[in-house]
């Protein structure tokens, strides 16, 4: 298994369970919890993949992904509640599942490649959009979206530092270890420590 494609089985399953707490806390049935888990875990691989060009989407030539997520869901539909903060633990599961998926996305797209912008981009899809797609569908209010949340800017950064990184010399496992740690170190720092972006506030309109 290439490292990459480890990355994505890691992204895949982290995502997934964390669809599956939002579903629990939307009340779906355990369909539903099925459905949420599966599109948080290939939503951004897949648009990834789509973007890119690749023939089949990851998740098409191997089942497998789709059948661990459903799996994830499964055994959150029956143990979410014994947790004492679904939320929290939605967070820094979120959080994890974050840095992995930027990591794959930023290898998958150094790996085919494509110049510097393409590989950030794509990082950050794969790493932003399932989690979009989660929130929006379940009628919360995305993570990506909150007002000064350090989250998409963690996953430019860590992207970006896979580049770097690549710059320097490092590769494959280094390369993509140094893009997630640095993605999971600023999106934990605003988890805990507050760290958020500037935001733009109107100026009262003048006399």
């Amino acid at each position: 298994m290439t490292v990459v494609a480890f990355l994505d089985w890691a992204s895949v399953l982290v995502f997934a369970i964390t669809g599956a707490l939002v579903a629990s806390r939307a009340q779906l049935d355990l369909v539903g919890f099925a459905f949420i888990a599966c599109l948080t875990a290939v939503g951004g691989g897949t648009l990834r993949d789509l973007l890119l060009g690749r023939d089949p989407v990851f998740w098409v030539g191997q089942p497998g992904y789709i059948l661990v997520a459903c799996a994830a869901a499964l055994v959150v539909f029956f143990t979410a509640h014994l947790l004492e903060s679904r939320y929290r633990t939605l967070l820094w599961l979120d959080s994890v599942a974050l840095s992995v998926a930027v990591a794959a996305g930023s290898g998958v797209a150094i790996n085919l490649g494509h110049n510097p912008v393409i590989v950030v981009l794509m990082g950050i899809s794969t790493g932003c959009l399932g989690g979009l797609m989660r929130d929006v569908v379940c009628n919360e209010v995305p993570l990506l979206l909150k007002q000064g949340e350090i989250y998409a800017t963690a996953a430019f950064a860590g992207a970006s530092a896979a580049l770097v990184a690549q710059y320097f010399g490092l590769s494959g496992l280094p390369a993509l270890s140094v893009c997630a740690g640095t993605t999971w170190v600023l999106r934990a720092g605003s988890l805990l420590f507050g760290w958020s972006l500037p935001v733009y506030k109107a100026r009262p309109p003048q006399q």
